[in-house]
């Protein structure tokens, strides 16, 4: 009985993927705005996120962090760029160990995939989607209509997964709950400032003390 119900369920999930797949290739029903889905499809890959993210960490001025001025900016990019990377290795891990192949229709482009996709669940644009939807909610958006842009560009990133015909729906529905879930273990684990400056002021002084060991082991005589 389970085994008759999984197939039924997967043939759903097959039909339902494939009825979607409408901007799969230029000749699709939607083809004529593939290139408007493939954008959107773009703002929720993870090179644009982790470079933005990277980037403005690394465009902090020191000053003005000792000064404590836009420190809990600073402090909320490193938490993205952290939640990012974990996500990144979450959905690589997932796939690994599933190995579902990617919908026969999938048409690759070099917008679409910066790494050639092999393996098909979970999809990491859904999942990072979720993840960095709940982080803004939770973190930025602090009026309604900044809440419903939030959820809206989550919602059409997912949907461009299916609409390119570059996941199933099992994919994309998984990969939300992974990535909204993702955000709790992120949230449990907040780094503050404070927190790595400490790491990184007990790492220095460990190092200078290993040093200034090695410097008493030097024979002077030589």
């Amino acid at each position: 009985m389970f085994a008759i119900t999984l197939r039924f369920l997967l043939a759903v999930d097959l039909w339902l993927s494939k009825r979607l797949g409408v901007c799969a290739c230029e000749e699709s029903p939607w083809g004529s705005i593939r290139p408007l889905v493939r954008l959107v499809e773009f703002s929720g890959h993870v090179i644009p996120w982790l470079v933005g993210t990277v980037y403005t960490l690394h465009g902090a001025d020191v000053y003005t962090l000792l000064r404590g001025e836009s420190v809990a900016e600073q402090e909320l990019m490193l938490n993205l760029t952290l939640a990012l990377i974990l996500d990144l290795l979450l959905v690589r891990g997932v796939k690994m160990l599933v190995r579902c192949q990617t919908p026969v229709q999938n048409r690759s482009d070099i917008l679409s995939a910066f790494f050639v996709e092999r393996y098909s669940f979970p999809s990491g644009h859904a999942s990072r989607a979720g993840m960095c939807a709940r982080f803004f909610l939770a973190q930025l958006a602090d009026t309604a209509s900044m809440r419903v842009l939030v959820v809206s560009w989550a919602v059409l990133v997912s949907l461009s997964r299916l609409l390119l015909a570059r996941h199933y729906v099992t994919d994309v529905g998984f990969g939300l709950a992974m990535g909204y879930c993702q955000y709790s273990v992120v949230e449990r684990f907040w780094v503050t400032w404070d927190c790595l400056h400490d790491l990184l002021f007990i790492q220095l002084r460990e190092s200078l003390d290993r040093a200034y060991d090695k410097l008493w082991m030097v024979d002077w005589k030589h």
